[in-house]
C-alpha cells in the first residue's frame, strides 16, 4: 500500500510547484517543512464533502416526487419526460463556462457562489408559480451543479496533489451518497412534513445553505497556491510567488488558453463520460420500471434502484485509489464495462429472478463516473490543464448524454417491451469502454497539443 502511495505521489508531484527559499533566507513563519494548518486542510475538506452532497439531489428529489409534480403544475407527459434531460443540457452549457469564471474569481469562489446558486434555486422552484417558473429556478440550481462538477477537480489537484486518488474518492463517496440518500428519503420526508411536495423539494436547499459556509474563508484567496490547501494565506511573500506557480489563478490567467480540441486523450475522455452519463441517467430514469414491467412490486424496484446508486458509496472511494496507483486505467474500464453488459443481460434473460444481481452489477458499472473524474486530474500536468479538460470533458460529455434517456422512452413506448432499449443500452457499453481505455493511457494533453 505504501509502494502505491509512494507510485500516486510521484505522479501527482510533476503538477506541484517546487517550493524555493525566498532571498534573504525563509519567510517569518516557514519552517523547514511548510505544511498548511491541519484545520484549514480540514475545512476544505468539509467543504468538498458537503458540496458533493450537493451535486445530485436537486435531481433525484424530483425524480422521487414527480408525478405529484405534475399534477400541482398541471405538466404534460411530453414535458416532464423533457425534465430528464435538462440536467445534462445545463451541465453542458453552464459547465463550460467555470474555467473563466475560475480565471476571474478563484475556483473556491466560483464553487461557493455555485452551492448558494443551488440553495437559491431549490428554494424558489416549488413556489415560482407555474411550468416555467419551476424550470427556471431548476436551472439556477443546475448553474450551481454545473460550475462545481467542472471546478471539483481543479481544486483537488491544486489543494491535494499528492492525494489526488483519495481526495476524488472522497469527493465521488459523498456525491453517490446525496444521489442515493435524495432518491431514498424525499418521499418519506414529504409524508413526515405533511405530504405537500413543495416542502418535499424545499427542504433540500437547507444541505445546500449548510454546504457554503466552509467555503466562505476561501472566497477571498484568488491567488492561492497550486499546492496545499490554506498555504500561503498568511504569508505575503509566499502568496506572491505562488501566484505565478503552475496552477495557481495568476497562471490560469497568463497562459494562452490551452489548445484542449487538439487532444485524442480529451476527446476520448469526453467521449467516455459522455456514454457513462448515459447510462447513468437511463438508470436512474428508467430501472425501477423495467422492474415493476417484470412483476417486482413498486416498493421492491425502489430498493433495488436505491441498491444501485448505493453502490457507488464505497466504490467510488476505492476506485480511484486503486486507478492513481495504476499508469494505465484501461484494466479497471474493461471491468466496469463487463459488469455492465452482465446487468444488461441479465435484465433482458431473467429481470425479477436474478433482479438483486442485476441490480448490483449495473452499480457497478455506473462507478465509471468516479473513473471519469480520477482521469480528469491525471491526464493534465497543470492546474490550468485540468480546469481546461474537466470543462471540456464534462460539458461535451453531457451533451452526449442528452439524447439517451429520450431514445430509450421513445423504444419502449413504440416496441411495447424492453429487449429493444436493453439492446441500445449494451450496445453503447462498447463504444465506453474503448474510448475509456484510450483515454486510460499514460499520456497528459498538454503533451499531446505540444507535439501537434
Amino acid at each position: 500500500m505504501m509502494g502505491g502511495m509512494a507510485r500516486e505521489e510521484t505522479r501527482t508531484s510533476m503538477s506541484t510547484p517546487i517550493r524555493r527559499t525566498p532571498p534573504g533566507g525563509p519567510a517569518a513563519g516557514d519552517g523547514p517543512h511548510p505544511s498548511p494548518r491541519a484545520w484549514t486542510a480540514r475545512l476544505l475538506m468539509a467543504g468538498i464533502v458537503l458540496a458533493a452532497l450537493n451535486l445530485r439531489p436537486a435531481i433525484t428529489s424530483l425524480g422521487a416526487l414527480l408525478e405529484e409534480v405534475r399534477d400541482g403544475l398541471g405538466m404534460s407527459a411530453g414535458l416532464a419526460g423533457l425534465l430528464t434531460s435538462v440536467p445534462p443540457l445545463c451541465f453542458a452549457v453552464f459547465g463550460i463556462t467555470a474555467p473563466r469564471l475560475a480565471r476571474r474569481f478563484g475556483p473556491a469562489a466560483v464553487v461557493c457562489a455555485g452551492m448558494a446558486a443551488i440553495a437559491a434555486g431549490l428554494a424558489i422552484r416549488p413556489y415560482a408559480g407555474g411550468t416555467a417558473g419551476f424550470v427556471a429556478a431548476s436551472a439556477l440550481a443546475l448553474m450551481g451543479i454545473a460550475v462545481s462538477n467542472v471546478l471539483m477537480p481543479v481544486i483537488v489537484k491544486r489543494h491535494f496533489p499528492d492525494r489526488v486518488g483519495s481526495m476524488t474518492g472522497l469527493y465521488s463517496m459523498a456525491l453517490a451518497l446525496g444521489t442515493s440518500t435524495a432518491a431514498a428519503v424525499t418521499v418519506p420526508m414529504t409524508d413526515a412534513l405533511g405530504g405537500s411536495w413543495r416542502t418535499g423539494l424545499a427542504v433540500w436547499a437547507g444541505l445546500a445553505a449548510a454546504a457554503l459556509l466552509p467555503w466562505l474563508p476561501f472566497v477571498r484567496q484568488r491567488r492561492e497556491p497550486g499546492t496545499h490547501a490554506g498555504a500561503g494565506a498568511e504569508n505575503p511573500a509566499r502568496t506572491a510567488s505562488a501566484a505565478a506557480a503552475p496552477g495557481g489563478t495568476e497562471e490560469l490567467a497568463a497562459r494562452p488558453p490551452l489548445p484542449i480540441t487538439r487532444s485524442r486523450t480529451a476527446w476520448a475522455l469526453a467521449v467516455f463520460f459522455g456514454l457513462q452519463a448515459t447510462a447513468a441517467y437511463i438508470t436512474m430514469g428508467w430501472m425501477a420500471q423495467i422492474f415493476r414491467d417484470a412483476g417486482v412490486p413498486a416498493a421492491t424496484a425502489g430498493l433495488l434502484l436505491a441498491v444501485t446508486m448505493v453502490m457507488g458509496v464505497p466504490l467510488s472511494f476505492v476506485i480511484p485509489r486503486l486507478a492513481t496507483r495504476l499508469p494505465r486505467q484501461g484494466p479497471i474500464v474493461v471491468v466496469l464495462g463487463v459488469c455492465g453488459l452482465a446487468g444488461y443481460a441479465g435484465l433482458y434473460l431473467a429481470p425479477a429472478a436474478g433482479a438483486w444481481a442485476w441490480a448490483l452489477l449495473l452499480g457497478i458499472s455506473n462507478c465509471a463516473f468516479p473513473l471519469a473524474l480520477t482521469m480528469v486530474g491525471m491526464r493534465a500536468r497543470t492546474g490550468a490543464g485540468v480546469v481546461r479538460l474537466s470543462a471540456f470533458a464534462q460539458s461535451t460529455g453531457y451533451l452526449i448524454s442528452i439524447p439517451g434517456p429520450l431514445l430509450v422512452g421513445v423504444l419502449y413506448q413504440h416496441s411495447g417491451g424492453w429487449g429493444l432499449p436493453l439492446a441500445l443500452m449494451a450496445a453503447l457499453m462498447i463504444p465506453q469502454t474503448v474510448v475509456g481505455v484510450l483515454a486510460g493511457r499514460d499520456r497528459t494533453v498538454e503533451d499531446e497539443t505540444a507535439a501537434r
